[in-house]
This record gives structure tokens, C-alpha cells and sequence, in this order.
């Protein structure tokens, strides 16, 4: 009772506000108030036959079911909501939203079969300097509903790279040429690893991380993002 007043009175002075629209959540909302859930720029590429995330990774035939969540443009609210959580600290949106997602995901279906989840991993020193993987915090709310295991060891980045935002899509490919490597082949031995990323663009980095990983024998991998540029 105690605990409830005083989250009350908190609320009533420091209310809490919508990331999109700004207006006060009521209670059981959380981060985004249902009128702005509701309208969040969904790609519904789960159920889309012409996947176009899918297409981007065509090239690798071990790759299994690929999705993207929202779609993510300049000044749009994929973008927002990312920057919240990717610049700004706020870790457990991003563990929402993995959550909100992988609860459709999982009601339609989707990635019945993967065994484990591997976040696209940081530089240690990216890692050191944000204080966390944005990627592992998304990989944390899928988690919390396929209740499959996080896997933060078994492939690391070697190698520190610039921003790709500038670059073409050829240099974001030579950007990211064998920054992956594997660390603990014999835990994945044919399992099926589902990989998440916070945003994709020409899925360069996805692609070197697939291909770091395609020294595991017999893995099966499918990826999950919480968004895709519009390009896509």
C-alpha cells in the first residue's frame, strides 16, 4: 500500500510521458501510451512471402527466418525510440520492445525452433565507453518470452570500426569484412541461433556476424531486428 502511494504521489508531480506524444501514461502503460503502440510503424514482415529483410541475406542458404519490427526513417519513431534507448540511457525500453515484438512474433509462429539468442556484439571498448549492448538489451526481452538463453560469449568483435552512416553500401560491406570471430564453436554445434541487431541498413554488419558464425558446423542462423530503413 505503502509502495503504491508513493509511486502516486511521484506520478503526480513527476508525471510520467509517452516517448512519442508526450502525453501522461496511466497506469499499466509503459514507455509508450496504447494510442502510440498502436500506431507504430510495423513492417509485418513475418507475414510478408516477398520479405524483403529476407532478401537481403539470400545469399547465405543457412539462414533460416529473418524480420524486421518496425521500419525505421529519418525523424520517424522507429528512429526516436531508438536514440532513447541507443545515446540516452534508457536500457529497459529497449528490453520492452523486444518484448512487444516478440510477443507477435511468437503468437504467429515465429522462430519456434531457435535454440539460443546471440546479440550482434559491440567493441569492447564501444561496449566500455555506452556502458552496454543495445543489442543484448533487445535480445533480453525476446528472451523474457521465448524464454530461450542470451548468448554473450560465443562470437566477439575483433576489430573497431567507424560509423557506417556516411559510407556507401560497398564500403559498409569492406567496413565490416571479418570483425567476427568465434569463440566457442562446440556450444553452437548445430543449433539454431536467432541474431539481434537494434537497426538495419544494408545488413553489412549482419552479414559478417552470419559469416563468422558459418564456422560452427551445422548452425542454422535467423536474424531479428527491431528495425530496417526505409531503402528496404
Amino acid at each position: 500500500m505503502m509502495i503504491q502511494l508513493l509511486n502516486n504521489f511521484i506520478n503526480l508531480f513527476y508525471p510520467r510521458s509517452c516517448i512519442l506524444c508526450r502525453n501522461p501514461l496511466i497506469e499499466h502503460e509503459r514507455h509508450i501510451c496504447l494510442n502510440c503502440l498502436q500506431n507504430l510503424p510495423e513492417t509485418c514482415y513475418h507475414t510478408n512471402k516477398g520479405n524483403p529483410a529476407r532478401a537481403l541475406f539470400a545469399g547465405f542458404p543457412q539462414v533460416n527466418e529473418v524480420t524486421a519490427f518496425l521500419f525505421f526513417e529519418k525523424d520517424g519513431k522507429a528512429q526516436r525510440l531508438i536514440h532513447s534507448f541507443k545515446y540516452y540511457g534508457n536500457k529497459s525500453l529497449a528490453e520492452y520492445l523486444g518484448r512487444i515484438a516478440a510477443i507477435e512474433l511468437k503468437d504467429a509462429g515465429f522462430y519456434a525452433s531457435v535454440d539460443t539468442l546471440i546479440p550482434v556484439p559491440l567493441h569492447p571498448d564501444k561496449e566500455k565507453k555506452r556502458g552496454y549492448n543495445q543489442s543484448e538489451l533487445i535480445a533480453n526481452g525476446i528472451s523474457s518470452v521465448y524464454g530461450c538463453s542470451v548468448d554473450r560469449t560465443s562470437i566477439k568483435r575483433i576489430a573497431y570500426t567507424v560509423s557506417q552512416t556516411r559510407k556507401s553500401v560497398y564500403e559498409r560491406h569492406v567496413n565490416v569484412e571479418k570483425i567476427f570471430k568465434p569463440t566457442d564453436t562446440e556450444s553452437l554445434f548445430g543449433k539454431h541461433v536467432l541474431l539481434v541487431d537494434d537497426v538495419i541498413t544494408t545488413g553489412a554488419t549482419t552479414s559478417a556476424c552470419i559469416e563468422a558464425l558459418l564456422e560452427i558446423p551445422e548452425i542454422k542462423i535467423s536474424i531479428f531486428s527491431l528495425a530496417i530503413t526505409m531503402e528496404n
